[in-house]
């Protein structure tokens, strides 16, 4: 009995030294990624309005442009994620994100509405399949009863991206005209360099499996591979989708249009916010430092809500629960005529639409298995 309970000590020691290794090496790291990721992606709001003035970035430009990177980055996500699944996640990672930071750099020689679309399709071509790469990645790191606490970690990048990439953008807006060059294009110049020397690190940094990890000792990496390893044989005796299978399966169509409703709650207020700010009464060059509330806020909630999912191991009321906290606050925004009252509606919005996000993610997981689950 006191052997048995040693050995079960034992057991619980290694489970909680490698899954903390592996949150604090890999979490912070590609949570930094996302972070640059995002600003790349979303900078082009804060930029719309100089845009505007030098070449006719009309709303009508501004939202075609903004929509158009979604088109290409759809289309090339899922051959992104077959490939990443051959190759992985540290190679393939790297290419990413060294071909997005190119060019969203190129964004600052935009003349013209011609030029913006098809920087913003490239833009979403070179960044297709980096979110739900990362998150493909993690499951050869992370075992599917933690993995929505360590999701939202990743993906308090969102926010916590949203929040210092206002000011931060406030900021660089405020260079207009230094050596001849408008704000805007000092945004994409100083935003994109982060993405570019963290591309170049991913590829040193990143192992691809634990059995790669050196900073992992040898039963570390035997239990965690194992437990894997015996998590995705269960999936494949219960689970056996081709990649087809898997993208005409009903509950995967189902699980699309959950997340169409939650990528448009998100991607329709944040490309938009500084200008609904504006609408609403708040000075041009505050709006950056105003957009941080909301999300400094919602991060804070996101982990909450996901940690809660977690230990309940609880997932579908929590996403409804979430969605329906995110609708109210989203709808209410538009009814609001006051400054303030606009900030908390927006805030209680972002805080409902992140928080479905890393408990949504668990489910594809959980019911797919390797390139159909990729």
């Amino acid at each position: 009995g006191s052997l048995q309970s040693a050995a079960a000590n034992d057991l619980t020691d290694l489970q909680t030294s490698a899954l903390k290794k592996v949150r604090n090496r890999l979490i912070p790291f590609v949570g930094l990624l996302y972070f640059a990721a995002f600003i790349d992606r979303v900078n082009v709001g804060f930029a719309a309005a100089q845009m505007n003035r030098d070449f006719g970035c009309s709303p009508y430009v501004y939202g075609l442009g903004a929509g158009i990177f979604f088109l290409g980055y759809s289309l090339f996500e899922v051959p992104s994620n077959l490939i990443l699944h051959r190759v992985g996640g540290r190679l393939w990672l790297s290419r990413i994100m060294i071909t997005w930071a190119v060019i969203a750099g190129a964004m600052a020689l935009v003349k013209g509405a011609a030029a913006f679309y098809v920087l913003r399709f490239l833009l979403g071509i070179a960044e297709a399949g980096f979110f739900p790469g990362i998150i493909y990645y993690l499951t050869y790191w992370v075992p599917a009863a933690g993995r929505a606490r360590l999701v939202a970690l990743f993906m308090t990048a969102v926010p916590i991206s949203t929040a210092l990439g206002g000011p931060l953008s406030s900021a660089i807006l405020q260079l207009d005209g230094t050596l001849g060059l408008a704000g805007w294009q000092w945004l994409f110049l100083t935003e994109t360099i982060p993405s570019l020397v963290l591309g170049v690190v991913t590829f040193f940094y990143l192992p691809n499996t634990p059995a790669e990890a050196r900073w992992l000792t040898a039963g570390e990496r035997n239990w965690l591979t194992g437990k894997l390893d015996a998590e995705n044989s269960c999936r494949k005796t219960q689970h056996r989708d081709t990649v087809l299978k898997a993208l005409t399966n009903s509950r995967v169509l189902a699980l699309s249009a959950c997340y169409f409703g939650a990528e448009i709650g998100l991607y329709g207020v944040i490309l938009w916010l500084p200008q609904i700010f504006v609408h609403a009464g708040i000075a041009p060059a505050g709006v950056g430092y105003v957009v941080a509330i909301p999300y400094a806020i919602a991060a804070v909630a996101m982990v909450w809500w996901c940690r809660r999912s977690d230990r309940s191991k609880e997932r579908v009321r929590h996403i409804a629960i979430a969605s329906l906290v995110g609708f109210l606050g989203l709808a209410a925004s538009a009814a609001v005529d006051s400054p303030l009252l606009s900030v908390l509606a927006i805030t209680i919005g972002a805080a409902g639409t992140l928080s479905i996000l890393p408990i949504f993610w668990t489910v594809p997981a959980a019911i797919l298995n390797g390139a159909a689950a990729a």
